[in-house]
């Protein structure tokens, strides 16, 4: 069984400058990484190519590695919409810019966002 759920560690990504990290978390069959603090450039790289990091606290991170040790089949339940996650009896919200959730929510990258917009910016630039 192999999940799309990644439960990090504290600082989860940082060194990684480039766009590779979260490429080959998301190849490996990733969509959703849990962690209580990501570096900026790993946040902003996974935002940008599908991978959602979510930034818990570090007492409801604890519950969820200890929850997942104890047994591995744990439900964990994301809903971007709500922007929340949970498992058991516990949940928590999470922040996300309104932007990439749209993208995120649409399957859009920064260029197809752009493309679903071609008329509206087409309708500017003749106004």
């Amino acid at each position: 069984y192999q999940g799309k759920i990644l439960i990090a560690g504290k600082n989860f990504g940082c060194g990684s400058s480039r766009e590779h990290a979260a490429w080959a978390l998301y190849d490996y069959g990733f969509r959703v990484v849990v962690s209580s603090f990501f570096a900026d450039i790993f946040k902003n790289n996974a935002l940008n190519n599908g991978l959602l990091p979510i930034v818990v606290n570090d007492t409801f991170l604890q519950s969820l590695i200890h929850a997942v040790n104890k047994n591995p089949a744990t439900a964990i339940t994301v809903n971007l919409k709500a922007q929340t996650i949970s498992f058991e009896n516990q949940s928590a919200d999470f922040e996300i810019n309104p932007y990439k959730k749209s993208c995120m929510i649409n399957g859009y990258d920064d260029i197809d966002y752009l493309l679903s917009l071609r008329e509206d910016i087409k309708q500017f630039e003749l106004s």
